[in-house]
This record gives C-alpha cells, structure tokens and sequence, in this order.
C-alpha cells in the first residue's frame, strides 16, 4: 500500500515538472525561448543607406543662382564701363561737356567741351592735330588737364607753344593707336605712341600712372577715343 502511494506522489511531480517545463508541442519552455532570443539578436538593426538626393533645385533655388550670376556678370560689365579717379566729379552730369555728350563727338571736339580740357584742345589746334586726331579711327588718348599745362610754368607753357613741331611731338606722345582698357594698362606693358616711343603704365591697387603722372579720371569716351585724363604733361625723351 505504501508503494502504491509512493509511485502516485512521483507520477504527480513529474507530470508538474512537465507542466512546468514543456511547450504545448512538447519542446522544453526554456529552451524555445533560448532559440528566441539567438533568433531576435542574429536579425541585424535597421541600416537604411544615406540619403544620396541631391541638393534642392527647386524655384527657389534656380533664383537664387541666376540672381547670382546676373549680378557677376553686372559687375564685370561696370567695371570694364566705369570711369575712375577722383577728378571725374568734375565732370558735367548734362550737356557737351558730359560723359554722354563726349562720347557722341570725335576726340579733340569732345576735350574742348570739356572744362578740365580746354588746354588741351587749344594745344592740339595750334600744333595742326585737330583734325589728324578727329579723324582717326580709334586711339587712346592721355590727355593732360589744364592744371597739367600750367604746372609747366608760364615760360615753358609760352615755349611750348611757339615751337610748333616740339609741341606736335609733345602731344603726340600722350596718343596711342587702339584701344586700351584699365585691365590693359594694369598689364604694366609699355604702349607705342604715335611720337614713336612708349609711354608706360603702372597700376598699384587702385591708382593708375602713366610715366608717373597719375590718372585722375580714366575711362571716359569720345566718338573716336578712350581717353585717360592725367595731371601732368607726358615729355618724351627726344
């Protein structure tokens, strides 16, 4: 009788143990849940790759990028267009002697009704050059303001002026054949003029010179001419 007891005790812990440890399908608990967690950490994180998309070109951007290249280009233009120098405040804004009314008339007219000019004109009408200089096709002209002329002194400016081949050297030096720009005079290159010698132009930072003299206002334009006025009277070495 009391091994009959014995083995019912035994058949109810086991078939508890069993309870206890097994699935329903009979597979051991812990171990399912073992196989569980080896699954869930051998799945890998999520790595979704780097967004490869490139920048916006939306409107907005398209706007921006045109703005800035309309406005570079604006700029390159306003600095080959320019005038420069602290004497192209006095320039007339209206009438013959301004930029607009300069640039309508060939070169020597257009010095003449120019009030930093008028020297000049005179000094080109007496030497016969008004009409050589006029005509031409395209020159640069640097052309010394009145105060230039009369830094020479009233005795040298009187000499000067009566000796008429000397004085149509003289101006014809201050002339070159062509066009030449502020990039081309930054260039430091020597220019042949039409005297037959160079003159030479120099830029440091924002000052132009031309065999030292400085150009006080550069730039401007007449029909026929770029001219580049300077403060003082070019003499080639003869």
């Amino acid at each position: 009788m009391r091994s009959t007891v014995l083995m019912v005790a035994a058949a109810a812990i086991g078939v508890s143990v069993a309870a206890a440890g097994c699935g329903p399908d009979g597979n051991s608990a812990s171990g399912a849940a073992a196989r569980h967690r080896s699954q869930a950490s051998s799945v890998p994180a999520s790595t979704s790759p780097p967004s490869t998309r490139p920048p916006s070109t939306g409107p907005e951007s398209s706007n921006s990028l045109g703005a800035a290249a309309r406005a570079a280009a604006a700029s390159r233009e306003s600095v080959a267009d320019r005038t420069f120098g602290p004497a192209c405040a006095k320039i007339p804004a209206t009438g013959a002697g301004s930029r607009t009314g300069m640039a309508t008339v060939p070169v020597v007219t257009a010095a003449s009704h120019n009030p930093l000019l008028t020297d000049l004109a005179h000094a080109a009408a007496i030497a016969g050059l008004t009409s050589t200089l006029n005509s031409a096709s395209a020159v640069t002209l640097f052309a010394p303001d009145n105060s230039a002329f009369k830094a020479l002194g009233k005795g040298n400016y009187k000499t000067l002026m009566a000796n008429r081949a000397d004085l149509a050297k003289v101006l014809k030096y201050h002339v070159v054949k062509g066009t030449v720009t502020p990039a081309e005079l930054a260039e430091h290159k020597p220019l042949p003029t039409l005297a037959g010698l160079p003159v030479h132009p120099v830029r440091s930072r924002d000052v132009y010179k031309v065999n030292g003299a400085r150009v006080i206002c550069g730039n401007l334009h007449a029909a026929n001419a770029t001219i580049y006025i300077v403060n003082e009277v070019l003499v080639p070495t003869i």
